[in-house]
């Protein structure tokens, strides 16, 4: 994030630039679509969640510290730690293991996250043809990534355990209709 100085010596935060297109582009094309008679009912992008399930940590404890670490590389924000809610014997699990990581973005920091996605981290997946246009019915979307590796931050040579994720999209869309216009107009490379 990139930072100003005004005149009077306090430091402002510069706006992100997907935010900045969002504003100034994607409002004006989804109301031209749609038909929105008032700009506030023009979705938009409430948060991200990043989950990634680590079920192998029953068997090795460092796999939780590994991802956790690598996911706060990736976010910028300190993960939380998700617990398994009941035992299951098949599984060798336990109720209070922990079995996952999460982290929800909001402002700033959930459309920076979404610019290096988009600009950075996609266009580095192998054999990349688009992402699919699986909505949940409600305007939101979650796509999977495979690795971590994707994300620039994350350095090779470091990586412990190669770890997939889920990334959700939570929209103010009432359709999927609309909630694939929003993330459309934004960048996503949707399958055509």
């Amino acid at each position: 994030m990139t930072t100003t100085t005004s005149n009077a010596g306090q430091t402002k935060h510069a706006m992100p630039r997907l935010q900045q297109v969002y504003r100034n582009k994607v409002v004006a094309a989804l109301t031209k679509d749609f038909g929105y008679p008032n700009p506030m009912m023009v979705p938009r992008l409430q948060k991200i969640v990043v989950n990634m399930g680590v079920g192998r940590a029953v068997e090795n404890k460092n796999r939780i510290e590994a991802a956790n670490k690598d996911l706060t590389a990736i976010t910028g924000q300190k993960p939380m730690i998700r617990k398994a809610r009941g035992a299951v014997s098949g599984f060798k699990l336990r109720e209070g293991y922990p079995i996952g990581i999460a982290v929800t973005l909001r402002g700033a920091r959930m459309w920076e996250f979404l610019d290096r996605l988009i600009t950075l981290a996609i266009p580095r997946i192998r054999d990349f043809r688009g992402v699919p246009t699986k909505f949940d019915g409600r305007g939101n979307y979650t796509m999977g990534l495979s690795e971590q590796s994707v994300f620039p931050e994350i350095q090779l040579d470091k990586v412990e355990f190669v770890q997939g994720m889920d990334i959700t999209f939570v929209t103010t869309a009432p359709t999927d209709k609309e909630g694939l216009a929003l993330l459309t107009h934004l960048g996503m490379p949707f399958r055509k």
